[in-house]
């Protein structure tokens, strides 16, 4: 399933009772950045999409949760894990109709050359992740390291981050954060 981060993003811009233009002032951005995103023109980076929805306010958790009730249970397949994101990095949620989940559980997958910006990202909680495919360029406060197959990170989100895919090929990488923030 994917999500379509315009259409979600303007309605609840409209539902917090926020013009573009009051929202673009209070995020730093300009009210076309926001129009391009609702109409599903740009694809937010993951940092941008956090600001602006710390301004609504609303946590990245709720903004990605699925509307539609289905039954719990205790496995997901591929195919009914959720993908979050369009554009160079995608992910897919794991345990997403769990309804008090304390973990959030993604497969991510980042086209060569992505990054998640270059504005650092910090939130509460923590991180952690293990590269399954490809190599990272993981930067935590101002410390860079490349990570490859099997190596891992773990960290506290209030320290800055970010993530870019330096290889040829995708990087994919299971990663999960508590709170959950997906």
């Amino acid at each position: 399933m994917d999500v379509e981060i315009g259409t979600r993003f303007k309605a609840l811009r409209e539902k917090a009772g926020l013009s573009q233009r009051e929202l673009a002032k209070r995020a730093g951005v300009t009210n076309g950045f926001i129009s391009q995103i609702e109409n599903n023109a740009v694809s937010p980076s993951v940092a941008s999409l956090s600001k602006l929805l710390s301004k609504v306010p609303t946590s990245m958790a709720e903004f990605f949760a699925v509307d539609d009730p289905q039954p719990e249970q205790f496995y997901t397949r591929k195919h009914e894990q959720p993908e979050i994101g369009q554009g160079r990095i995608s992910y897919r949620q794991v345990g997403h109709f769990h309804s008090e989940r304390h973990i959030g559980m993604l497969r991510e997958t980042l086209q060569k050359g992505a990054d998640t910006g270059a504005e650092m990202l910090t939130h509460s909680g923590q991180e952690c992740g293990v590269i399954i495919q490809g190599q990272l360029e993981l930067t935590v406060d101002n410390q860079t390291v490349i990570l490859y197959v099997g190596d891992g990170y773990y960290f506290d989100s209030t320290r800055p981050h970010r993530f870019r895919n330096i290889a040829d090929e995708d990087c994919i990488i299971v990663s999960a954060n508590s709170p959950a923030s997906f």
